[in-house]
């Protein structure tokens, strides 16, 4: 079998699959559980001042069947005290030496107060320290979590002061509810964060009742934002990754999350960049018992290829991403009905008709048979008709044969400009 351990900017795990700061990581009895399910690492829920939670504090977004497609919460951090979470992080390390424990922390933004959680958990033997400016409710309302990890400034400075008293490694977890993430992880790598994590919660209204009208969740009758997670931000969370992965300013390892369900999506995130993922939402859901199938998984995709080493996938598609303008202008696929496998529901003409590019005929064969065909002189390659069918394999897209050399938008806008200044010179 393949080697699955991984090592995030020191941190030693025996495979790439964390629990996230979380319900899942709220205490000692739960990280044991994990790990002797097999969870590589956990980081241990949110540590920081004492505060309040509310009763009736999850929901979730269904779809199409999936009763967990989307996750809300508006829990806070930890609300059990510092001292009996050092006590339980420190038994759980004695007993799992080889697992990464990583302790999540949240404090006001003021230098003393930093120092004084940095010192107090390391003293328990954590592997590693995972500061928290992602959370986007209730902690953000007190100027922590999101508040602060909006602010590049505050991300830099913070992450400063956590470094200049922490002897471990120093992950930044960041927020998604940002414009541009690659701007607080600069900010974070100039700080000196030994590693990022992405991406936190976003900023989300799980649903009203429109029987009741209350919000989904409430409390009492009244209702906030929430953190959204789960499989629905799982492509929101893959671009953030890349972004950052390719990114020459960010040169740290990160810890990828956010809709991570199976070993594939793993898979996904560690060929975008990330070194390791962490899961919550899925093991919420399903348990801890799915990392005996993501474990197993991901060996029998690493054997089957030959690969000794999960690291050996690290970053292997990050080349393969890029701006729009980078894209081959002149690359031609059109999509292609196969006869025997159609079995005539018609939605790939209805969807091409009605929303796309009206290129899919509805015709008759000599006995009056009616079957579907693709005018490729008319279509555009915008997969819709493959995504929509029923039927694995009815639709394909076929890559065309093109005479024309390949040509981006940026190429194409640089040629003009110079055939431009040619004339001008003439």
């Amino acid at each position: 079998m393949a080697d699955l351990t991984t090592n995030l900017a020191g941190i030693q795990s025996p495979n790439p699959f964390w629990l996230a700061s979380a319900p899942p990581t709220n205490s000692g009895y739960q990280v044991q559980r994990a790990f002797e399910a097999g969870w590589g690492g956990a980081v241990w829920k949110t540590l920081g001042d004492p505060i309040l939670n509310v009763s009736s504090r999850f929901a979730a977004v269904g779809f199409n069947g999936q009763r967990v497609a989307g996750f809300n919460n508006i829990e806070l951090i930890t609300d059990r005290p510092l001292e009996v979470n050092l006590k339980e992080i420190y038994e759980t390390k004695k007993k799992f030496p080889n697992h990464a424990i990583i302790a999540s922390l949240m404090v006001e933004p003021q230098q003393e107060k930093w120092h004084e959680i940095v010192k107090k958990v390391e003293d328990v033997g954590v592997d590693g320290l995972e500061l928290n400016f992602g959370c986007p409710h209730g902690m953000a309302e007190r100027g922590m979590g999101a508040a602060s990890g909006q602010v590049p400034d505050l991300v830099e400075k913070q992450t400063y002061w956590a470094k200049e008293v922490a002897q471990t490694p120093v992950i930044v977890k960041l927020t998604p509810n940002i414009t541009d993430i690659t701007v607080t992880a600069e900010a974070a790598v100039r700080g000196g964060a030994d590693a990022v994590s992405m991406i936190n919660t976003i900023n989300s209204l799980a649903g009203v009742d429109i029987h009741s009208w209350n919000t989904i969740p409430h409390v009492a009758g009244k209702g906030a934002h929430g953190g959204y997670c789960g499989p629905a931000v799982k492509p929101i969370a893959l671009n953030m990754v890349a972004e950052c992965a390719r990114s020459p300013f960010i040169n740290v390892p990160i810890s990828g999350m956010g809709g991570v369900s199976n070993w594939q999506e793993a898979v996904e995130f560690m060929l975008m960049g990330a070194t390791g993922v962490q899961v919550c939402t899925a093991a919420m859901h399903h348990g801890f018992r799915i990392v005996e199938d993501m474990i197993q998984g991901l060996n029998y995709y690493l054997d089957e290829r030959g690969i000794e080493k999960v690291s050996d996938i690290v970053g292997k598609a990050v080349s393969k991403y890029s701006d729009w303008g980078n894209l081959d202008l002149n690359y031609k696929v059109v999509a292609r009905i196969d006869p025997d496998t159609c079995i005539n529901c018609n939605k790939c003409h209805i969807s091409c008709e009605d929303t796309s590019h009206q290129c899919i005929d509805m015709l008759k064969d000599p006995s009056g048979k009616s079957y579907l065909k693709v005018r490729e002189e008319d279509c555009v390659g915008c997969n819709l008709c493959s995504i929509v069918c029923p039927v694995d394999g009815a639709i394909s897209m076929v890559e065309l044969p093109n005479e024309q050399p390949p040509m981006t938008w940026n190429e194409r806008q640089a040629a003009l400009q110079a055939t431009a200044a040619q004339r001008l010179d003439v």
